[in-house]
């Protein structure tokens, strides 16, 4: 099954590309690598604001995670050509989830991404990854998350 076949069994349509807030492009390529930028979570096109452990729990954070991979697909679709088919492998995530010092459960909101990355790219979509508590996001975004792919 292509990954766009997967995408529509979800009920997933890839949302335009966001273009970059500051001094930075959207994804990088070297070889057959792509390091995609960080993107923020976003919830009804404006950004999710929120600190877990404060005003934000861990399933509305996995929740934001999601939304989160789902552009990450979007950025990573144009930096294919337009073709996700294209996708060898998903190889790191890296996570920052905006939370207060106490709360520790970074790791299962990232699952919110790396779970959806998992079911629409299956094998290749297995992949190392970092999830990092952090004191405040751009914007006062609750999650920001980066990738790093292969592609052909």
């Amino acid at each position: 099954m292509s990954f766009y076949k997967k995408l529509a069994a979800l009920n997933i349509a890839l949302p335009v590309v966001a273009v970059p807030a500051a001094a930075y492009v959207m994804f990088a390529q070297t070889g057959n690598t792509v390091f995609l930028s960080g993107h923020l979570a976003k919830k009804d096109g404006k950004v999710w604001v929120g600190q877990l452990g404060k005003n934000t729990s861990t399933e509305e954070g996995k929740l934001a995670a999601r939304a989160v991979a789902i552009d990450l697909i979007a950025t990573l679709q144009a930096a294919c050509g337009g073709d996700l088919n294209r996708v060898t492998r998903i190889v790191k995530v890296m996570s920052l989830v905006n939370s207060t010092g106490d709360y520790t459960e970074q790791h299962l909101v990232t699952n919110g991404a790396s779970e959806l990355l998992g079911e629409i790219f299956g094998e290749q979509g297995k992949h190392a990854r970092s999830a990092f508590g952090v004191a405040q996001l751009p914007l006062g975004a609750c999650v920001e998350i980066e990738l790093i792919a292969e592609i052909a």
